[in-house]
C-alpha cells in the first residue's frame, strides 16, 4: 500500500466522509488519479464511494477498522508472525491487527491451522490454500462478526495451542488489558485457558485509554506486540506487571 493510500485512509478516519475533489486537492493529485486510488482501496474493502464522496467501509466492523493506522498494524502483524512456524496451530481472536496477522500467516506459511471465533477473519483468508481455518461456534455479533457466549468456551476446550493472539481496547494499571465489550472479553478468557501464551497485538495509542471489561489475564504468560510509539513509562509499567514487550 502506497504512502498516498495511507494518507487517504487517515483522512477518512478523521473526517468520516470527504468529497473526491477535496481529497485530490489536499493530496495534490488529479481527480482521475484520486478516483483510481479510491477504486483500488474499495477493491480491498477499505473504502466506499458514493455520489462524488469517499468514506470508510463500516467503521464499526473489522473491514473499516483495518483502514486506521494500516501500516503500523501490518508491521505489528508481521513481527508477531515470527512466532509461528510452518505446521503450527494457533488461536486468533478478533481485532484488526489480528486479521492482518491471519493474512500474513496465510500468505507466508504452510500447513498452519488457525482457530478463531471471528467470522471476518475466516472470510478474510478464505482464498488461502496454505492454511486451514476452524471457526468456533457461538452467538454472532453482527458488526464485529465475532462469536461470543458459552459455546465459544465449550468449543475452545477441545484445543490446546502454544499461542492465542488477541486484540484489546486499552490497558489500565492494576487491571491490565481491557475490552470494550464484556462478551468479547469473556470469549478471550475462555480461549486463553487453551493456550500456553497470550499475545496481545495493538497500536501504542491504545495505552492511556481502556475499555470497560478487564480481560483478567493474570496467571497467563502474556506477550505484547505494539509499535515503537509506546512510551517508556507504559513499557516499564507493563514489564513490571510481567508482560514481555516487543515493538515493530
Amino acid at each position: 500500500m502506497s504512502r498516498r493510500d495511507n494518507q487517504i485512509l487517515e483522512m477518512l478516519t478523521k473526517d468520516k466522509r470527504l468529497e473526491v475533489t477535496a481529497l485530490a486537492e489536499r493530496l495534490g493529485v488529479s481527480n482521475v488519479t484520486m478516483r483510481k486510488d479510491l477504486d483500488a482501496l474499495q477493491a480491498l474493502g477499505l473504502v466506499k464511494r458514493e455520489h462524488g464522496f469517499a468514506l470508510l467501509s463500516n467503521p464499526n466492523d473489522l473491514g473499516g477498522r483495518l483502514a486506521y493506522h494500516y501500516e503500523e498494524k501490518r508491521r505489528i502483524a508481521r513481527k508477531a508472525a515470527e512466532l509461528v512456524p510452518d505446521g503450527s496451530t494457533v488461536m486468533i481472536e478478533s481485532g484488526s491487527c489480528c486479521a492482518l496477522l491471519a493474512r500474513e500467516l496465510a500468505d507466508t506459511r504452510q500447513g498452519v491451522t488457525i482457530i478463531t471465533n471471528c467470522a471476518f477473519i475466516a472470510s478474510y483468508i478464505r482464498d488461502s490454500v496454505s492454511v486451514e481455518t476452524t471457526l468456533l461456534g457461538g452467538v454472532v455479533q453482527r458488526d464485529s462478526q465475532v462469536m461470543v457466549g458459552p459455546l465459544v468456551r465449550l468449543c475452545a476446550r477441545e484445543f490446546l495451542v502454544d499461542y492465542l493472539f488477541v486484540g484489546v481496547d486499552g490497558w489500565a494499571p492494576e487491571v491490565g488489558f481491557t475490552n470494550g465489550d464484556h462478551m468479547r472479553a469473556d470469549a478471550v478468557r475462555g480461549m486463553a485457558t487453551s493456550a500456553s501464551k497470550v499475545v496481545v497485538l495493538t497500536e501504542s495509542e491504545k495505552f492511556g485509554q481502556h475499555g470497560s471489561s478487564p480481560l483478567r489475564l493474570t496467571g497467563h504468560d502474556v506477550l505484547l506486540y505494539t509499535d515503537a510509539g509506546i512510551s517508556d513509562a507504559y513499557r516499564c509499567a507493563l514489564e513490571g506487571a510481567g508482560v514481555r514487550v516487543s515493538t515493530a
